[in-house]
């Protein structure tokens, strides 16, 4: 049985929206407000990532996102593990291909836990806000892994907007990246 994580790049108040500035928020770009020595060491902590996966989860939105910034061509260890592993994109419509390795579409929650059922390993998340929320709320989510910047954006979309109860989780691992960042591991359920 698969392990969905959620590996998320996040402020100190728990905003996930618009990291690199592309959305136009006026709150966005906070990712790149860090210095080299940080970058340098979240790319790293985030190949390791990649290496422990076996599939990568997200939505529509996200795998756009991935695919405008390039990823489908990138060159490097990272993008290549990337483009190796299997990709499913959770979305109501069909995408066209893409030139980023194999993707499937899955159209719903139900074939999320049939994926966690077939998938042994680590099946990353990344972004994709509204699966994520998703997700949590119907406990399919097994660990948080949350990059956390220092910063506070005041406003945005959070991660966290709202669940129908309490989530608990049990913190596994705590880690400085960097010089500025930290990244928080916690187990769900």
């Amino acid at each position: 049985m698969g392990k969905i994580i959620i590996s998320e790049n996040v402020t100190l108040d728990g905003v996930v929206q618009d990291p690199t500035g592309d959305e136009g928020t006026g709150r966005g770009s906070w990712f790149t407000w860090i210095g080299d020595r940080d970058r340098e060491a979240w790319a790293k902590v985030e190949y390791e990532e990649a290496l422990g996966a076996e599939a990568l989860l997200m939505g529509r939105r996200t795998h756009a996102y991935f695919l405008r910034r390039g990823w489908a061509s990138r060159t490097g260890e990272w993008a290549d593990r990337l483009r190796s592993l299997p990709k499913y994109v959770v979305s109501s419509s069909a995408l066209e291909g893409d030139g980023w390795g194999e993707t499937t579409v899955l159209a719903g929650i139900e074939e999320i836990a049939k994926l966690k059922e077939e998938v042994s390993g680590e099946i990353v998340v990344y972004g994709s806000a509204q699966l994520v929320h998703t997700l949590i709320e119907r406990d399919l989510a097994d660990e948080l892994r949350l990059m956390t910047y220092p910063f506070v954006a005041g406003a945005g979309e959070r991660l966290f907007p709202g669940t129908s109860e309490i989530k608990p989780t049990r913190l596994t691992g705590t880690r400085t990246v960097g010089d500025g960042l930290a990244l928080l591991t916690y187990e769900l359920g």
